[in-house]
């Protein structure tokens, strides 16, 4: 696997490494200069061999990559694109199929009255390894712009790979707190909270400290070495970092921290999102929309 970075590429090695934490082989191609959707695959793909999958890093999916390979194959396809189904596809660019499957047009962002259909780019390829030879370099290239076009107008097989499972935009922060509630609550899984119902959606991990009267509400998840103090109260819809510390009477409802988060006493987080290594001081209020930068404090009894 390879990781295509331009932006805050030590930050992303330093919390990947080299793969193996996550049972993979990873590498990374870095941009020295953005070089696009397309211009990106084009510097990494030397790291690897013969065909390639494309996913994009800012998407949420359940997507059975088996199944949309085989799909690639059984019709001979150069180029497949997952595509999803939206109620409302203005901010997506939208793709139109023939009765087999094959890409016919591509519509980006449209306005309302140029909806023609309401299957999008998912953000996920097959390429065979003449479609990314193709591509030049040196330059930025974009995939939506300007390499998919160029398959339709060269005839070159290309088909759109429809998928109804679980997808989601989280290239924003409403969107990917969305996502970290849509975990809890089951609609796509991880190796923390499997997917589907459940009575008590708690995931506490072993080695955490949860006082006794500290009240635990799910669907939540409690991580590693966490700590909860007397009285605080986690939960619903609440996501708590390995070793973080939620303080006596405090409140985390709806709210994601990351890791090593110190809440202070009787302070208060609803709807927000805290970075990790924050110290959040007594009594203070965060509401929604609240994204606190990580390595930061906030000082006692402030409302953000």
């Amino acid at each position: 696997m390879v990781l295509s970075c331009s932006y805050l590429v030590d930050e992303v090695r330093a919390t990947m490494g080299d793969g193996r934490a996550f049972g993979v082989s990873l590498r990374y191609a870095v941009e020295v200069d953005p070089l696009g959707t397309a211009g990106g695959v084009r510097n990494a793909v030397d790291l690897v061999e013969g065909r390639v999958v494309v996913l994009n890093g800012d998407i949420l999916a359940d997507v059975d990559l088996s199944a949309m390979l085989r799909f690639h194959a059984e019709r001979g396809s150069h180029a497949t694109i997952y595509l999803t189904r939206v109620a409302d596809p203005t901010q997506y660019g939208l793709v139109e199929l023939a009765s087999d499957g094959a890409v016919k047009a591509f519509i980006e962002k449209p306005e309302a009255g140029r909806i023609t259909t309401d299957t999008i780019n998912a953000g996920a390829y097959v390429l065979d390894r003449s479609v990314v030879a193709a591509i030049p370099t040196g330059r930025a290239v974009s995939i939506e712009r300007e390499t998919f076009p160029g398959l339709l107008r060269d005839r070159v097989p290309f088909y759109g790979w429809v998928h109804p499972g679980y997808w989601l935009d989280i290239g924003s922060p409403a969107k990917y707190r969305q996502g970290q509630l849509d975990l809890l609550a089951g609609k796509v899984a991880t190796d923390v909270a499997p997917a589907g119902a459940g009575a008590d959606r708690r995931f506490v991990a072993r080695d955490a400290r949860v006082a006794s009267d500290a009240m635990v509400i799910p669907p939540c998840v409690i991580g590693a070495g966490a700590q909860l103090e007397p009285g605080c109260r986690v939960g619903p819809n609440a996501v708590v970092g390995a070793g973080c510390v939620v303080g006596a009477g405090a409140t985390v409802e709806g709210a994601i921290l990351w890791d090593a988060v110190t809440v202070g006493p009787n302070a208060i987080l609803r709807d927000c999102i805290v970075g990790s290594h924050v110290r959040i001081g007594a009594g203070a209020h965060l509401g929604f929309t609240a994204v606190v930068e990580g390595n930061t404090a906030v000082p006692a009894n402030a409302c953000l």
